[in-house]
This record gives structure tokens, C-alpha cells and sequence, in this order.
């Protein structure tokens, strides 16, 4: 007989990266449990519960939301690892900053308590961001940056996003520090850049308004970006892997392919999709036009700042701990826009040619 796998929570389970968490560990034939805020949102329950229908153990769906503490210990109960993949990421600046501090904070505490009240969580595996290791527009000429470094939270180059990706890690390694003996179990964080790759719904991720604004003629100029980029595959198996790898404990990992300018991936578009009928613009964007329109679109406004910088980040652990090398950028940049095709999020146009993702 085989063996009896563990069960894992996922917490934020109908997000775009805990959809593919989720179908790994089925896959792999673990019991899988995962945190909706909304158990009768069908838009965003549905998906999940049909991410992987030939699974081993049925999928478990509990309402949970990180702005409050009920349901928090009835979804860790039983579980061997958590998986907390649950937290906001805004495509503009908030209108204050405790809209993304309450649930990012408040949320991973409230998951991390229920893990030690519970006691039977061995391990939790955090999803933080490189914004966490380095979320500071500025940037140091040539450094590269790795699991070492830390956001500066004195900064005030520090926005409101990576300033809540950096407490809610820090409180959670300061979390499972404080722990008395009895109640201890091993943390270990995964840091991701710019996440894409196939999506598994038509409830998308923020970070993939990158490829839609591309792909849809909603950027006709492009700015001087650079991005360090994540297939969402490669941030899964991350997760998975940094479940039991001894080595994974207490450790943060950074989990990236490269760096790429957005001119640079709205090419790897337009080479793919001209042919096809879709318009992708790769003039770039003079500095003092982003400038002006900042003014109405405040999505602008939050990348202006980084205008013409390069962030560089070392994924050494991922490669040579968690094993994993990583994914090819230009089929990441391929694989999303088609994925978006599929389910509709961008149009299909007569002359689109599909193309299945690679290792789904």
C-alpha cells in the first residue's frame, strides 16, 4: 500500500498562485484543504473545485478571511503544513495604507496562532515577496540582492505594498521565534518578482495586468520597466517543495527566472501574436508622458518612481535547494498571453493559433 500523504491548507485558495499550488499537491495526492472568504461565491469557488477533478482525496473547501478569527482554527485543524498564499496585491496605491497592512499583517498572525494553537502543523510556508527583500524604488548600482537583505522600512522609498510584504514576513519570523517549545513548528518563506505564466481562471492575478495591457492595446506606449520575472509553475513548486526539504527550514527563498525590460516582453508578444491579429505597441514611453498622464491614471503614478532602474535578485537557494531550475521567460510571457486567450479574458480573434502550455 502506499502511503498515506498529509493534509496541507492553502489559505486564499481561489488565488491566482494558490490555483496552481493547489493542483500540485493534488497531483502529487495530498489532502488538500483550502480558505475561501466566500464559500457561496461560485465565480471564485468554482474554479477550485474543478482545478484537478481526478484527485486522490477530495478537495476540502472552508470559509475563512483574513480580516477576521473565526474559521482560522477549524481550517488548520488536522493539517501537517500550511501553505498561507493568501494576501492583497493592489494595482493602485490605496487609499490607505490599512487596507493592505490589516489583512496582510493581521492575516498572517491570525493564520500563525491558529497553527500554534492547533498543534499539528509541522511546518508553514509563507508567501512573501522579493518586495520584502528589496522593495525600495532606488536601487544600488550593481548590487544584486538576496535572501540576506531586507526592505528598509524607514524608508520612505518604500510603497505601500512592499512596506506590507515586509511586516507581514517580519512579523511571522518574529512570530514563530517567540513560540514556547511545546507549540514550535519550522517556518520557511518563498519570494517571488513579477509572477506569470498560464492562468488556471478568468479571475486573474494583478501582476498579470502586465500581459492584458499589452495585449489589449490599453499600454500604446511602453515604459522603461524592468521586471524580475516568476513563472507561476516555478513559485508553485517552490511552495511544495519547501514543504519537507530539511534544508528549506527556517530559510527564505528567492524564486525567479531573470530580469526583463516590459520592451522587451511586449516584443516576445508582438513576435507571437502580430501574425494573428493582435496590435501590441513596443515604442517606449518618454519619461515626462508617464509624467502627464499620472495624473489620471493612478496606476501610473506608482511606477514612476522606478522609471529606468534594474532590480537584480540571486536565485541560487531555488535552484540549488529546492531544486528547481527555472522556466524559460520568453515561454512564460508566451504561455499567459495565451492562457488570458482561452479564457477569455483578451479576445480570440479568427486568425489566433492556440498553443498549449508546456509541463501542466
Amino acid at each position: 500500500m502506499s502511503q498515506v500523504k498529509p493534509r496541507v491548507l492553502v489559505t486564499g485558495a481561489s488565488g491566482y498562485i494558490a490555483l496552481h499550488i493547489i493542483r500540485l499537491l493534488l497531483k502529487e495526492g495530498y489532502h488538500v484543504r483550502g480558505t475561501v472568504r466566500k464559500i457561496n461565491n461560485e465565480t471564485k469557488v468554482k474554479p477550485v473545485k474543478e482545478i484537478y477533478p481526478n484527485s486522490r482525496y477530495p478537495l476540502e473547501l472552508v470559509e475563512a478571511d483574513l480580516c477576521a478569527d473565526d474559521g482560522w482554527i477549524k481550517a488548520v485543524q488536522d493539517c501537517e503544513f500550511v501553505i498561507h498564499a493568501a494576501s492583497p496585491f493592489p494595482n493602485t496605491s490605496p487609499k490607505q495604507i490599512t487596507d493592505l497592512m490589516v489583512p496582510a499583517v493581521e492575516g498572517t498572525k491570525r493564520v500563525l496562532k491558529a497553527c500554534a494553537e492547533t498543534g499539528t502543523v509541522k511546518r508553514v510556508i509563507l508567501t512573501s515577496s522579493m518586495s520584502a527583500v528589496h522593495g525600495e524604488n532606488s536601487v544600488e548600482s550593481g548590487k544584486i540582492y538576496d535572501e540576506r537583505d531586507w526592505s528598509n522600512l524607514d524608508s520612505s522609498d518604500l510603497d505601500a505594498y512592499a512596506r506590507s510584504k515586509t511586516v507581514a514576513e517580519m512579523v511571522a519570523w518574529k512570530f514563530v521565534e517567540d513560540l514556547p517549545a511545546e507549540n514550535k513548528f519550522e517556518l520557511t518563506v518563498i519570494n517571488p518578482g513579477l509572477v506569470i505564466g498560464p492562468v488556471l481562471s478568468s479571475n486573474i492575478g494583478t501582476s498579470i495586468n502586465l500581459i492584458v495591457r499589452l495585449m489589449n492595446k490599453s499600454s500604446p506606449l511602453v515604459p522603461r520597466l524592468n521586471f524580475f520575472i516568476s513563472d507561476v509553475r516555478d513559485v508553485a513548486l517552490a511552495h511544495v517543495r519547501a514543504m519537507t526539504i530539511p534544508e528549506a527550514a527556517g530559510q527564505r527563498h528567492i524564486v525567479g527566472s531573470g530580469n526583463l525590460w516590459m520592451k522587451d516582453i511586449a516584443y516576445t508578444l508582438w513576435k507571437e501574436f502580430s501574425s494573428q491579429g493582435y496590435w501590441i505597441f513596443t515604442s517606449l514611453a518618454p519619461y515626462f508622458v508617464l509624467w502627464a498622464v499620472s495624473f489620471v491614471d493612478k496606476s501610473v503614478s506608482l511606477i514612476l518612481p522606478r522609471i529606468g532602474n534594474e532590480y537584480k535578485f540571486n536565485n541560487e537557494r531555488m535552484k540549488n535547494v529546492l531544486g528547481i531550475t527555472p522556466k524559460c521567460m520568453e515561454e512564460s510571457i508566451l504561455e499567459t498571453a495565451h492562457s488570458l486567450i482561452e479564457y477569455g479574458v483578451i479576445p480570440k480573434l479568427e486568425k489566433y493559433k492556440p498553443k498549449k502550455p508546456q509541463n501542466e
